[in-house]
């Protein structure tokens, strides 16, 4: 029998957000994964493989070819599937295309880090960033955040803000432009941040007391988005130490300046987790979040797809 291929357009509408967060809170309960990545070729033509195994979820592959100069062919520069194994006889459950396992399983990632450490009755929403991923995030927050009233959107090139904030005028919150990012993220409940920084652009001096800070765009030793004082000022998790203590500028470069020890990171989503309630420890806390993705997060976001498609 041939396994389910499951295109974005067609599975889209039967996914919602809450429903990807629950599934990653389910999958953050099971053991923890087995995984490794492969990448191939040179930057203008790359294929990336992640894969990942899970007891009791099964193992997923996901494939993905990025070739930044599709742009100016007006083609996507990433394009892939996951591959989804079942987990009692090794069978291919499905093929899925990548676009719909990433749009969900990254912002998922950060809504679950934001229930585990955001406190209760957060209103007022800043995201710095105008691309994609801050898109999917304004959309997230709002359905999976009721108490959200506003989202303020900050980027470097202003207009690149108005035009994001344009296309989101269907949430229930209110979203606006904003041309001071100080200002905005001196007034936020939640900061988050979703750039190609290389250098920090969120700087702890502007972060008042009981916000909550979830931080998305550094992926890279050489990125980073926080500044030393606001990643040392913060209680820190991340969402899986594996993928992260050693890989990503945002934590290794303050411990390389002494401004923390490792043990400063408290722990990851399998901690938060666990606890069954928030870890913060009073509402003046600022809390930080990092995003650092990883296939065992595709694995259980494909397996919640092929759910929610056959229900």
């Amino acid at each position: 029998m041939l396994p389910a291929l499951l295109t974005y357009e067609a599975s889209i509408s039967k996914l919602s957000w809450p429903g990807a967060v629950d599934a990653l809170r389910r999958g953050h309960q099971r053991p923890r994964p087995e995984q490794g990545d492969l990448l191939l070729g040179s930057d203008d033509a790359r294929l990336l493989n992640r894969a990942a195994r899970i007891e009791g979820l099964g193992f997923a592959v996901k494939a993905d070819s990025v070739f930044p100069g599709n742009a100016q062919k007006g083609l996507p520069s990433v394009q892939g599937a996951v591959l989804l194994f079942d987990a009692d006889c090794g069978a291919v459950r499905a093929v899925i295309d990548s676009r719909l396992v990433t749009h969900y399983k990254t912002a998922a990632d950060s809504l679950l880090g934001a229930q585990c450490l955001a406190r209760a009755g957060s209103r007022h929403l800043v995201i710095l960033g105008a691309g994609a991923v801050a898109g999917t995030l304004a959309r997230a927050y709002d359905a999976a955040f009721p108490d959200i009233e506003r989202i303020s959107i900050w980027s470097r090139r202003p207009e690149q803000a108005e035009a994001l904030a344009a296309t989101l005028g269907d949430l229930r919150a209110k979203v606006t432009a904003v041309a001071d990012v100080a200002e905005a993220v001196r007034a936020a409940d939640i900061v988050s941040s979703a750039t190609m920084a290389r250098s920090p652009i969120l700087r702890g001096e502007w972060v008042r007391p009981g916000t909550h800070v979830d931080l998305i765009g550094a992926f890279t030793p050489d990125m980073r988005e926080a500044d030393d004082a606001l990643i040392a000022a913060g209680l820190v998790y991340v969402d899986f130490m594996e993928t992260v203590m050693d890989r990503i500028g945002e934590i290794m470069q303050p411990i390389v300046s002494g401004a923390i020890e490792r043990s400063h990171i408290r722990g990851d989503l399998y901690d938060l987790v666990a606890a069954g309630t928030t870890s913060r420890q009073s509402d003046d806390q600022i809390t930080v979040f990092k995003n650092g993705g990883g296939a065992h997060l595709d694995l259980m976001m494909a397996s919640y797809v092929v759910d929610a498609v056959n229900a």
